[in-house]
């Protein structure tokens, strides 16, 4: 008799067999994008394990999605997600693009779909976001209600502002206070003047890029990098220059290479505590990078998302060239909660104004009660107390992933550092994603940090959410299934 209870599916109904009810998450996993165009699905006799039912059950499953058209049978090889028309289209006609127009991976959207769908930080060693329960709601609850309680500038109360459009710079209360804040702990001087807010980080890169950019330039990005970064700019008509990411850096000779041959116009790069490899530019790689800006007219834009988990004493591009060619963005979501989309862009006098023309065409204005709370969170020295105690969580739970992620048979390729761990498995982590899928745990395959998409053994792990040791049970046993080594 069939283990519906490991499968989840509920007995043979009206509502359908358990092959159509198989098939039918199945085809929802598809279409959301948690199974990407190309992955290849469990074997027959996999996926009977996996889901608890029959072989013939499973048989069944994918005869009826092929039948959707949702997956195809390579002879020999297995059941794989079928390329949708106007992805397979692209392909072809990306054939006949030069070599640096590269396409963005065509799952960069599945992680985040999956993200919005995780009911437990626990399922989650994938995600990009701190667990529910290290984040300080009382906090929040507190920067809300004072917020609320407190008159304006203009003699009004907050939530009476709240009616009406707010500053198309951002509120003054929290560029001020960023600027205290630049100025102070990174050493970042910029005036009020210079701040533009944006709801989130993600929301400043692109007021940036529409700003700066036209499609058909060229934008040097680092690699392994961010996938949706890639995307982005990609659906934006950029074409993209890798530049490989060390330990220290970006190879500053593949960047002085592509900078004669290409000209690109931009440079997006995370500064500190790199996404996926959690590395920091040294202070030689950092004025090395300012001097080929120079020299090739280069705008570096500085993602510093992470600036509340990183020393403040870190390289920043922007401290050292006083924003004359350095844009800088950071947001707040990452440490605060991701609902706190508050991002903040500060960049040289002339620029400013047209970040405020991009972002009013965008979004027109920010909402300022958001804003207002995270400056009293600034002002008051509660959000760096914060900071400090969830950079000790932090600590500790790395400690406990790298112990768990070498004995599942894992090797950092990069020192463990931040919120991220950039490991080797041995095995693809495509299929790899797969199986840990069907088991519940969202993980992020190295093909998403790379921009120019192809099989990886490489995985990124977030140490706050990768500590439950049934993870890396899950992930043994898939790696093995994969034809990697046992652990012993």
């Amino acid at each position: 008799m069939p283990d519906t209870a490991t499968a989840g599916l509920p007995p043979e109904t009206a509502a359908g067999t358990l092959g159509q009810q198989l098939a039918a998450r199945m085809a929802e996993r598809i279409r959301r994008g948690a199974l990407s165009p190309g992955a290849r699905l469990p074997s027959v006799r996999e996926g009977a394990r996996l889901h608890g039912v029959s072989p013939s059950t499973v048989v069944s499953a994918y005869d009826q999605l092929q039948a959707q058209g949702l997956v195809e049978a390579r002879r020999q090889r297995g059941f794989y997600v079928r390329e949708p028309l106007a992805a397979a289209r692209g392909a072809a006609a990306a054939v006949a693009r030069p070599a640096a127009a590269l396409a963005p991976p065509l799952d960069a959207t599945a992680l985040i779909r999956g993200m919005f769908q995780q009911g437990s930080a626990t399922s989650g060693p994938g995600m990009g976001t701190l667990p529910e329960a290290w984040l300080d709601q009382p906090l929040l609850d507190r920067a809300l209600r004072r917020t609320l309680g407190r008159p304006t500038q203009r003699g009004g109360s907050a939530a009476g502002e709240a009616l009406r459009y707010g500053n198309p710079a951002g509120d003054e209360a929290l560029r001020q206070a960023m600027a205290r804040r630049l100025a102070g702990e990174l050493g970042i001087a910029a005036q009020a003047g210079q701040i533009v807010t944006t709801i989130g980080a993600t929301h400043a890169l692109d007021v940036v890029a529409r700003t700066l950019l036209q499609p058909g330039d060229a934008v040097l990005v680092d690699e392994p990098g961010w996938a949706v970064e890639f995307a982005r700019l990609t659906r934006m008509g950029m074409r993209l220059l890798p530049v490989p990411r060390g330990p220290d850096g970006p190879d500053l000779a593949v960047m002085a290479q592509l900078l004669q041959q290409h000209r690109p116009r931009l440079y997006v790069t995370v500064s500190v505590l790199h996404n996926p490899t959690g590395q920091s530019l040294s202070l030689a790689a950092a004025h090395q990078i300012l001097k080929l800006a120079e020299q090739h007219d280069l705008t570096i834009v500085e993602d510093d998302t992470y600036a509340w988990l990183a020393p403040p004493h870190a390289p920043r591009l922007a401290a050292l060239d006083g924003l004359q060619r350095t844009v800088y963005v950071t947001g707040f979501s990452k440490i605060l909660a991701p609902a706190w989309r508050v991002g903040v862009v500060a960049a040289a006098p002339a620029l400013t104004e047209r970040l405020i023309d991009s972002k009013l065409l965008g979004t027109l204005t920010t909402p300022a009660l958001l804003e207002r709370a995270v400056a009293w969170c600034l002002d008051q020295g509660l959000l760096r107390r914060h900071a400090e105690r969830v950079v000790t969580q932090l600590d500790a739970a790395r400690h406990r992933v790298v112990r768990l992620a070498q004995d599942s048979g894992c090797r950092f390729v990069t020192p463990p550092q931040g919120l991220f761990g950039w490991v080797d498995t041995g095995v693809d982590t495509e299929p790899l994603a797969a199986r840990l899928a069907a088991d519940g745990w969202l993980v992020a395959p190295g093909r998403l940090f790379l921009a120019a998409p192809r099989p990886t053994t490489l995985m990124r792990v977030n140490f706050a959410s990768a500590q439950d040791a049934r993870f890396w049970q899950a992930f043994a046993a898939a790696r093995q299934a994969l034809g990697g080594p046992a652990v012993r």
